[in-house]
């Protein structure tokens, strides 16, 4: 009786501490994701002059959204060169115009993380917006997808609210590159 009590007892203890190893992997995941979305914003949200002077970071964006942002960025200085040695030196450029990692082309006032839902090695996090430089001002949500790689949680790209014109950023990015090409 007692060899049987003390089984069961193991058994709840053992249930009951990996699900307490679960959570705090899951507090620890959300911090984690939490601070990749703020220095997103921090580093590159308001101003584009940031994506064209500034490295793009491994340790933030995952390789393919990476490489999509190098392409653009790569697509667009090489229109800035050619126009400048073009017989038309006046014309403007193809150029990252507004904000592209986020669905108002002003760009926003402020930005507070709405939720974070972790599922395996995927991640959506929830980003609500305002813009208060017009009147109404606007408010909308984005969702910044992350993956978790072997060196970490990485955005992999963001969907953007129906007020853009863009269904996401690498579709957009794709987009600018192939009109630059044409």
């Amino acid at each position: 009786m007692k060899k049987r009590l003390f089984l069961y007892l193991g058994i709840l203890l053992f249930f009951v501490s990996c699900e307490k190893n679960k959570s705090q992997s899951t507090t620890s995941s959300n911090t984690t994701i939490e601070s990749k979305v703020n220095e997103l914003y921090t580093k590159y949200g308001k101003s584009n002059d940031a994506v064209y002077n500034q490295p793009i970071l491994d340790k933030l964006f995952s390789q393919d959204l990476k490489k999509t942002l190098e392409n653009a960025i790569n697509a667009s200085k090489a229109d800035i060169e050619k126009v400048k040695n073009s017989n038309h030196p006046d014309e403007k450029p193809l150029l990252f115009e507004g904000a592209i990692f986020s669905s108002l082309y002003e760009g926003y006032t402020s930005y507070k993380i709405q939720s974070i839902a972790v599922n395996g090695k995927t991640a959506d996090v929830m980003v609500h917006f305002e813009y208060n430089m017009a009147s109404p001002k606007v408010s909308w949500v984005d969702t910044v997808h992350l993956i978790d790689s072997d060196k970490g949680w990485k955005i992999d790209n963001i969907t953007f609210d129906s007020i853009g014109s863009s269904k996401d950023l690498k579709a957009s990015l794709i987009e600018f590159t192939k009109s630059i090409h044409e």
